[in-house]
This record gives structure tokens, C-alpha cells and sequence, in this order.
């Protein structure tokens, strides 16, 4: 019996069963002794059951008696071999990790597990092939218990433009499932679900949070099974026949990532915190960026480039990201795709020319790439249709008028991999905006069986090559904006673009979500024009800059359109962030339970809380109208219950006439209030028109 102390949470393991399981996982236990643990929660045989129980083991086995699904699914040649039961083969534990080892000598398996707690917990297993015939792997999933008292579910769903929707429900029977086969970590679901006690919100109940690190094809089950044990299972999602483990050869699941808290806000922290403390995490502050995207799409005239450097210069900002339409054919999104080399149509000079002068602005640039994707009208396709990742027996299914690129044939990787080296070599660039912009669809690699598993560990490893031979380059990961959201880009990425949908009404739900895994500084937000161009509504600048705030900012709007007024709130906008960036981008994370008038959610707070409690930014938007006239207070938990705070309004450009017929007091001068104060009674924020935001500034004396 192995006890593991982490940052916030404690984790129990019993070893004496193969398989390790986990007895425990959640409040500390002080120096209670694990035996006792496994004792105190051993559970009975009951009547109509077998005459064990069976382990709810981080891989339980269907041979040891679990009913539920089973941890490893597989088989050799004939069906052989497809119940596995696995006995104790040797632990390794020190320094907050655990290694089990574990045999089935009968089927000529091996399985090791592997746990780690510190910030979060994280949980890997690999099994290995010991026998003299191919083993078919169909999956191998981590269990991670959960306990009777965690009744509710929170997932997320969405699609494009509007990604991490959340989606709430009861969990005390049966299970709730959530599969991806789009090739990458998904729109439409994400592999991220938290359970916690009944009606658990931003600071009450018991939280734990399960997230699977992997960018290709996954699933996940929360079952709660008919003993009343309860159970999530994450792993990766493999088509049929795709992994085939030779005699010798081994399989490692993704690590799946748990956290714990008092609360979904503190659980959240668990991920945050451990994503800053990579080595790989950007240490320098998050440059605001300007994309030329939305304000000239595949219009690369040179002199209009440069006069929007020069307007993005003038408004603060510090990176040039020069989007789609660069190389090759690409005057459109029809053609061009694989061929990584500068037109000479849309750039006679090179890209020479336009990064002499954004440098000479004192703004780093960046460039566009989607290496992953081939367009049928392309040389690189006119010469190599075989290196498609398609099943050429049939028509291949196109989207966006391109297909995937098979970059686990060796001659495909080379080529994109050395194109891309010789354009980072040759040019001046600082950041690469690494699309990926369509599903997997009958994804069939060189030897015709399902290639996605294979394409995952390519561009990982296309992305490691990358950094390794350029390390000055940041990478931000995009796939039709938030498409691709996980831990596994993460460790080779330096940010991920939220969405495609900058309408800041949509970016505050959206935003939200995925504040819920990724601290602030990894989540690209931009300021767009405007007039959303994936929505048509109509914001504020101080909407949509107040909403672009709390991300690493951008500005993703035709600037050489504003007018003097504009042109001056913006830089306004670029200033304040660039002040409170040190605060954004260092602190801790913080939402509050969605404030309402009447049934329907009305507006969501969020904020950031300095580490040391000292200071805050929070954001209070108004999305609709409510039945009441005025808001609710907003209470604010989770700062230094004894310090005093003065809180004060941060000045913004006009939103609209204001709501209310006198000023409250943040707004008449600020409120000086003690942090036991705020979280008890709060404060009264002011009445706001639909769409419009306060941003509340709160500094201890």
C-alpha cells in the first residue's frame, strides 16, 4: 500500500493485485496509515454477484470478474488471448512516482503503469507484447476512480466557431461516453470531463477533473456501475486493425491528467499550475500580435502588408503574423497546399522586403503553415498522389478542397520538414501559426489500414525536429481555431488559438471553457473589427477588447480602416493589457458562478488573482437582459480574507448610454472592503447594456 502527497490532493495505491488500484484520490489524509484506507473502503461480496470483488483496477481486467468495460481490449491470431489477467511483477516508487510492474505469463503480455503526483495526477500504461505472435491491440484505457459522492458531470461540447460549450448532468447510474474521430483533439467534444458533488460550483464542492494529453483520436467513459463503484476511463481512440504489436514491440497509452480541488476553479488551478511549470513553458512576456487574416485574407499586396505593420506598430503591438496565401499557388484556398516555398506571384521580392520592415518597426514575425494538409491542385500532389492519407481504392473525401498529408511515410515527412527548415532558416521569423484545418475521413496509410495513430506521432515528431533545429521560433497550435486544445500539442506548442470566432459575445462563453484547462497565457484571444466576421453582430472596441484582455492578446482587424479615435482607444486597449500582463499572465485564473437575473444566466465574471493575493483583475459581462434592472452583488471568494482592498473601475472607451440612474460605488471614487467582505457580501457592479463589460481593479493595502 503506497500513500503519494501531492500539492492538494492524496493518492492511495494498492499494488497487491497486479493491475495497481487506486483506493483513494482526493483530500489529503494526513499521516494516516494506507493500509487502514484499503481496509476502511474494502467492499462486500454481495448477493447476485461473484463470489469476489472484482478491482477497479487503472486497468481492470475482465478476466479478474470487472463487468464494466475493460482496460485492455485485444487478441492474438484466432481469438486468443482477449481476457488477460495480470499478477505483481515489481513496483519502483520514489520522488512522488510510481512504477508497477505486472505479468500474464499465459498470454505473453506485460503491462507497466505509471503514476505521478505533484500539481496534478497523471497516469500512463504501456503494454508490451512477450510472446512469439502479433498481439491486436483494440484499446488500453486508465481508469481513474471517483467516489459515491460525485454525482454530477461536466463535459464540454461545441463545434466550429464555437468550441468548449459546457454541458452539465446528473451522474448516479449508468455512463456517459464521448468519442472523437475527427484525426485531431476535436470541435465537436473534448476530452476533458469533470465530476464532482452534487450542485458543485466555481469555489463549493469536491471537483475532480480527468483529461487525456493526446491530439488525435480519443474517448473517455464515466460509468457509475451497478455496486455503485464509480469510473472514468480515458484513452486513445484506435480504428480497427490499427495497432498490431509485433513480438517485442510495446504500446503506451497517452498520460491522462487528474486534478482535485474544493471547487471547479481551484481543481482548474491543478492543470494550470502544472503547465507552467514545464521547462517548455514561454518564460518571456506573450508579444500582442497582429494577424493579417481577417483584414486581408489572400490579398498579399506588399505595400498594403507594410502599411499594416506600420498601423499595428503604432498601436502597440509586438509580433507581425503573416496568415494564408504566402507559397506557392495560394491565391485561394483551392490550391497551393504542400508547396512550402514564397510565391513569386504574391511576393516577386520574396518575403524579404515586408520582414526588413516590420523588423525595422521593433515587431518580431511570424508566418502561416497547415504542413499537415496537401491540396490535389499542388505539385507536390501532381507528383505524389500515393502520399495522400486516403485509401486510393476509392474517391477520396475532400474538405476545404484538400486532403491530409501521410506524414508517417518517411519521403512525405522529409519533404515538409525540409521545406519548412529551409523558409525558418532563410528567413527571419519568430512564431509559426501551425494550422490543421479538416477531419480525418477513411484515413489510410501506405500499407491501407487506418493511419491517425501513426499521423499523431509524426507531427509530434515533425514538431520536435522543428523546435530542436530553431528553438528560437514559438509555435501556436491551430486547427479551425480550437480544434486542437490538449496537453500533448502543449508540450510542443506555446499557445492555441481558442476559435475561429472572435465575436466577443461567443469568445466569453468560449474562453470560459478553456480557461478551465489552460491558464491565460496559452489561450489566443484577439481583438477583431467591428463586425464579426463569423457572426455578423456588432461590438464595442471596449467589448471586444475587454473580452481579448485575459488571453495573449491580438488584434485580428483591418487597422488601416479606423479612424483617429479608434486607432487612439485601441492603443489604449494594447496598453492596458501590456500593464497587467505581468498580473494576467502569472497569477491565478479565477471564475465566478454565472450571475443571473431570474432563471437565465445573464452575465459571467472572471477575473485573475495575483499569487500572493495583492491584486486582482475581474471582468464582469453582460450578455443579455435580465428580469431585474440592476445585478446582484458580485461576491468574489478566494482572496486574503484579512486584507483591504481598494476596488476600483478601469477606465474604457464608451459602451453606450449607461443603464443606471446613479453611479455605484466602484464607480463614485471605488470601495475599500476586507477580503472576508467580498466573499461574504461582495459588491455591486453596475447595470450594463447586452454585450457590454466592467472590468473592476481590486489592490491590497
Amino acid at each position: 500500500m503506497i500513500h503519494l502527497r501531492g500539492r492538494v490532493a492524496d493518492v492511495v495505491v494498492d499494488t497487491s493485485a497486479g493491475a495497481p488500484v487506486i483506493v483513494h484520490w482526493g483530500a489529503p489524509l494526513g499521516d494516516a496509515d494506507p493500509a487502514s484506507v484499503v481496509r476502511a473502503t474494502a467492499r462486500p461480496v454481495v448477493v447476485g454477484g461473484l463470489d469476489v470483488v472484482a478491482p477497479l483496477a487503472v486497468v481492470p481486467e475482465h478476466g479478474s470478474g470487472f463487468l464494466g468495460r475493460p482496460g485492455l481490449a485485444g487478441r492474438r491470431q484466432g481469438g486468443r488471448d482477449w481476457a488477460p489477467r495480470f499478477a505483481p511483477d515489481g513496483v519502483e516508487e520514489g520522488d512522488g512516482r510510481l512504477v508497477v510492474h505486472a505479468v500474464d505469463a499465459v498470454a505473453g503480455l506485460r503491462l507497466t503503469t505509471e503514476i505521478e503526483l505533484d500539481h496534478t495526477l497523471r497516469v500512463r500504461a504501456a503494454v508490451h507484447n512477450e510472446g512469439t505472435t502479433r498481439y491486436l491491440v483494440d484499446h488500453l484505457l486508465v481508469s481513474l476512480p471517483l467516489p459515491a459522492h460525485a454525482r454530477e458531470v461536466l463535459r464540454f461540447d461545441g463545434r466550429w466557431a464555437r468550441e468548449f460549450q459546457p454541458v452539465r448532468q446528473p451522474f448516479v447510474s449508468g455512463a456517459i461516453t464521448s468519442e472523437n474521430r475527427s484525426g485531431r483533439s476535436s470541435q465537436e467534444h473534448v476530452p476533458l470531463v469533470f465530476a464532482g458533488t452534487e450542485g458543485f460550483g466555481e469555489w463549493a464542492g469536491e471537483v475532480w477533473g480527468v483529461h487525456l494529453g493526446w491530439s488525435g483520436n480519443w474517448q473517455w467513459l464515466a460509468e457509475v456501475l451497478p455496486d455503485g463503484r464509480a469510473v472514468v476511463q480515458a484513452g486513445e481512440l484506435l480504428h480497427p486493425g490499427e495497432l498490431a504489436l509485433e513480438p517485442g514491440q510495446a504500446y503506451a497509452t497517452p498520460w491522462v491528467h487528474g486534478t482535485y480541488g474544493e471547487g471547479l476553479t481551484p481543481a482548474s488551478w491543478g492543470y494550470h499550475r502544472w503547465l507552467r511549470a514545464r521547462p517548455s513553458h514561454p518564460q518571456r512576456p506573450r508579444p500582442v500580435l497582429v494577424n493579417t487574416w481577417e483584414a486581408v485574407y489572400f490579398d498579399h499586396d506588399l505595400e498594403r502588408l507594410k502599411a499594416l505593420a506600420t498601423a499595428a506598430a503604432e498601436v502597440g503591438a509586438e509580433r507581425y503574423v503573416l496568415d494564408d496565401g504566402w507559397f506557392g499557388s495560394r491565391r485561394d484556398d483551392r490550391s497551393g497546399l504542400g508547396d512550402w516555398v514564397v510565391s513569386a506571384d504574391a511576393h516577386p521580392q520574396g518575403l524579404g522586403p515586408l520582414i526588413e520592415h516590420v523588423r525595422s518597426l521593433g515587431m518580431e514575425f511570424g508566418l502561416w503553415f497547415e504542413p499537415e494538409m496537401v491540396n490535389p491542385d499542388s505539385d507536390l500532389y501532381r507528383f505524389h498522389p500515393d502520399w495522400a492519407l486516403v485509401d486510393l481504392r476509392y474517391e477520396p473525401v475532400l474538405a476545404r478542397h484538400q486532403l491530409v498529408l501521410d506524414l508517417a511515410r518517411p519521403d512525405a515527412y522529409a519533404h515538409v520538414r525540409d521545406q519548412m527548415h529551409a523558409v525558418l532558416t532563410d528567413h527571419d521569423i519568430a512564431f509559426v501559426k501551425w494550422d490543421m484545418n479538416r477531419h480525418h475521413v477513411q484515413a489510410a496509410g501506405e500499407r491501407g489500414s487506418a493511419g491517425t495513430h501513426a499521423q499523431t506521432l509524426a507531427v509530434y515528431r515533425l514538431l520536435d525536429e522543428l523546435r530542436a533545429l530553431h528553438p528560437q521560433v514559438e509555435f501556436e497550435s491551430c486547427s479551425s481555431g480550437g480544434g486542437r486544445m490538449d496537453v500533448g500539442i502543449l508540450a510542443r506548442t506555446d499557445r492555441v488559438w481558442a476559435s475561429d470566432c472572435i465575436d466577443a459575445h461567443e469568445r466569453q462563453l468560449i474562453q470560459r471553457g478553456v480557461s478551465m484547462l489552460l491558464p491565460p497565457e496559452l489561450m489566443g484571444s484577439h481583438i477583431g473589427g467591428p463586425v464579426a466576421h463569423t457572426t455578423g453582430r456588432m461590438h464595442t472596441l471596449a467589448f471586444r477588447a475587454a473580452t481579448a484582455l485575459f488571453g495573449h492578446m491580438g488584434i485580428e482587424w483591418n487597422l488601416l480602416g479606423l479612424d483617429d479615435a479608434e486607432r487612439t482607444q485601441l492603443a489604449e486597449m494594447v496598453a492596458l493589457h501590456q500593464r497587467f500582463r505581468p498580473l494576467l499572465h502569472g497569477g491565478d485564473a479565477v471564475r465566478f458562478d454565472p450571475l443571473c437575473s431570474g432563471p437565465d444566466v445573464t452575465a459571467l465574471a472572471h477575473g485573475v488573482y495575483a499569487a500572493d493575493r495583492r491584486e486582482a483583475l475581474v471582468s464582469v459581462a453582460q450578455l443579455a437582459t435580465g428580469i431585474s434592472l440592476a445585478p446582484p452583488p458580485l461576491r468574489l471568494p478566494g482572496l486574503d480574507s484579512a486584507a483591504v482592498y481598494s476596488v476600483t473601475t478601469v477606465p474604457l472607451p464608451r459602451q453606450g448610454w449607461s443603464m443606471g440612474r446613479s453611479r455605484v460605488a466602484v464607480e463614485d471614487g471605488g470601495v475599500r472592503l476586507t477580503g472576508r467582505q467580498l466573499a461574504a457580501h461582495g459588491v455591486q457592479v453596475p447595470p450594463l447594456n447586452p454585450d457590454s463589460v466592467v472590468l473592476l481593479h481590486l489592490t491590497a493595502d
